[in-house]
């Protein structure tokens, strides 16, 4: 995933915190910061180490990358996302993650088109 999509620095992850919206389901917390003027979207991870270990989180957050990759057509695209994964991710495939994502993706009204 190229720099300009991803949210790296504390400073920015705290102002989505702060003045964002957050939504979630049993795998995810999706936290959302319109910010109009951007041309693309941004994402920030964060996978605890409540999760597993390093190569499980890093397997993780490949996960949610291709998943975004994928979908990323379909995502509004003036906003700042922070994705917090939960426990039952590390259980999880890649398709039932991206589906899930897809889930709280749609309950944060933040999909362009409707997804079957």
């Amino acid at each position: 995933m190229k720099k300009e999509y991803r949210v790296k620095k504390s400073k920015e992850f705290q102002e989505v915190f702060k003045k964002g919206q957050s939504f979630g389901n049993k795998q995810f917390v999706v936290y959302k910061y319109k910010k109009s003027g951007q041309d693309h979207f941004r994402i920030g991870l964060s996978v605890s180490k409540k999760i597993g270990n390093a190569v499980m989180r890093n397997k993780i957050k490949r996960f949610i990358r291709q998943a975004f990759l994928e979908i990323g057509d379909l995502i509004e695209n003036e906003a700042d996302y922070v994705i917090i994964a939960r426990k039952p991710l590390a259980e999880m495939e890649y398709e039932e993650t991206k589906k899930s994502l897809l889930h709280v993706l749609k309950i944060a009204k933040v999909l362009k088109r409707k997804i079957h």
